[in-house]
């Protein structure tokens, strides 16, 4: 049970990664680079790239694997189609990992090293909560800034892509 709600979330949060970029992307010339005093990273750019700077240090953690993330307003790609890229193989990547745990390993504690060097432990439920609800949070800001760019931006709620057919 509790797998199952981790592989929809991991599903609706490759969906809406995919809407939003395609809102983004639709942006007329500049705006989506643009400066903006109410994006905590800058711009939409900053804060799609931020998003992607979280899930690598995260699931780095998850796997295991030193993602050489070292602050979480790294730029990973300068350009949009490069974020883009990276943003759709880490999705790919995140849904076949949670696919791969069973209701037990999410259960389990993991121990991790924060940026700054302490370590922690936490349910692996709890972690993937967070990241997930991290994007959500994320996403809700670009969402706002494509409509202040001037665009419409997409419906990114559950249920949209619950009805959608997932």
């Amino acid at each position: 049970m509790l797998h199952d709600h981790f592989r929809t979330l991991a599903r609706f949060n490759a969906w809406a990664n995919t809407q939003i970029y395609d809102a983004a992307g639709a942006l007329p010339d500049g705006e989506y680079e643009k400066t903006r005093s109410a994006a905590y990273f800058g711009s939409i750019h900053g804060s799609l790239n931020h998003l992607l700077v979280v899930d690598r240090l995260w699931f780095g953690r998850v796997e295991g694997v030193d993602r050489g993330i070292t602050s979480l307003d790294q730029i990973l790609h300068a350009d949009f189609s490069g974020l883009r890229a990276a943003r759709e193989a880490e999705d790919e990547r995140i849904v076949a990992l949670v696919d791969g745990l069973g209701d037990e390993a999410l259960t389990t504690d993991l121990s991790y090293k924060s940026m700054a060097g302490g370590t922690f432990a936490m349910p692996l439920n709890v972690v993937l909560a967070a990241v997930f609800n991290h994007q959500t949070h994320h996403r809700g800001q670009v969402h706002a800034l494509v409509k202040e760019a001037g665009a419409e931006p997409p419906a990114l709620d559950i249920p949209v892509y619950w009805l959608k057919g997932r």
